[in-house]
């Protein structure tokens, strides 16, 4: 009995352990009392992930959420989706696709196109903070990283980098360590990607955490209440980043629970 209660204790401490993080980056206060627009702020005929929606968000004076993909010739684009059917009525992969043959496609049939990052940058230009989630594709996760940190090195804003790969994480942490940095998650054993059970399992409760000591955990708002989440943000003080808040009274309470707002469908 004794032996059993040891090794039951020693297995949840070095869970709890494995859930720490990184907490004294001298930046992440500046992204607090800030409130950011999902892909922009969207809806009413500006799309999603698109300059008008970006600018709008500007001039609201909110902070903005984006999401960036690779493109084949190494530059990088502003999209959610790999695949370009649901927001530009395209059956292709944005990773195939050039910076120039961007212009070939429309966004949700209005005039704006998929933008870069770089044009990203110099439309906000420091004026609010970004967040800027990684979509590795097909293992490229190195090279995505590579070009985002890259482009960022020069930018004078405020931002920080998510990715729900763990590895896009840990390469900042060992190349990047002055980045902040985010592990994006959610209860994937519910309803996740086609991968193995033991790595949602994994991802859904921060045991990558050990690995890549991430400054700040952006986890689905409804599935939060969750042991490994209590334990990240209560114990070891990660801040949490509370995504896609659709209802006002969601977006409240995220706030009363110190938690970072996304919003998208409504303006708080």
């Amino acid at each position: 009995m004794i032996i059993t209660l040891t090794v039951i204790a020693v297995i949840f401490s070095a869970y709890v352990l494995a859930l720490r993080g990184r907490t004294n980056h001298p930046d992440i206060n500046k992204l607090r009392n800030w409130h950011y627009a999902h892909r922009g702020l969207h809806g009413n005929g500006i799309p999603e992930n698109s300059m008008a929606a970006f600018q709008k968000a500007v001039e609201k004076g909110y902070g903005v959420e984006l999401d960036v993909h690779l493109l084949s010739d190494g530059n990088l684009a502003v999209i959610h989706d790999a695949s370009l059917k649901r927001t530009a009525n395209a059956d292709i992969k944005i990773e195939t696709l050039t910076t120039q043959q961007l212009q070939d496609y429309r966004l949700e049939e209005t005039q704006e196109q998929i933008p870069t990052l770089r044009a990203v940058l110099d439309l906000v230009a420091g004026k609010v903070p970004m967040i800027i989630e990684l979509k590795s594709e097909d293992d490229n996760y190195t090279a995505l990283t590579e070009a985002a940190s890259r482009m960022l090195a020069e930018y004078e804003g405020l931002y920080c980098i998510e990715s729900f790969d763990p590895r896009c994480i840990r390469w900042l942490r060992k190349h990047q360590p002055h980045i902040i940095r985010g592990q994006l998650s959610y209860n994937s054993l519910r309803n996740g990607p086609a991968v193995s059970y033991w790595l949602r399992f994994l991802m859904t409760n921060l045991l990558s955490n050990f690995w890549n000591r991430p400054d700040f955990i952006a986890y689905c708002y409804s599935d939060r209440k969750r042991l490994s989440v209590h334990i990240s943000r209560k114990l070891w003080k990660i801040q949490g980043v509370a995504w896609t808040l659709r209802a006002a009274g969601d977006f409240d309470n995220s706030v009363k629970e110190n938690w970072i707002p996304i919003f998208e469908g409504f303006e708080p």
